[in-house]
């Protein structure tokens, strides 16, 4: 069996994109989009639960989301999870998010 790294998302962007220039030239955007789903509590109620996902993307995307990338517009990503390590203050920090490959605006 192989293993697989894909994530899709459909949601919201709930931050402007913001644009990082690294040392080396190249340039990310960063970003956060929420999703929500319903269930049925124990009592048969409707409940919403929402989550927010923060999102990396680089190359094209990067000047795609300038552009476009407005707070509320709605995206359907395709991507993997990713887990960066950095130093921060003398101590070591992890983050987790999706690194995008594909975006569509829907």
């Amino acid at each position: 069996m192989n293993d697989l790294n894909h994530v899709n998302l459909i949601g919201k962007v709930s931050s402007t994109p913001k644009i990082v220039e690294l040392e080396n030239g190249r340039r990310m955007a960063k970003f956060t989009l929420s999703t929500k789903e319903q269930y049925l509590d124990k009592d048969g109620n409707t409940k919403t639960r929402r989550y927010w996902h923060a999102l990396s993307a680089w190359g094209r995307w990067v000047k795609v989301l300038e552009e476009l990338g407005k707070v509320g517009s709605e995206l359907a990503i395709e991507g993997k999870l990713v887990t960066r390590f950095y130093q921060s203050n003398g101590s070591r920090k992890v983050i987790s998010e999706v690194e995008v490959n594909d975006i569509v605006f829907m």
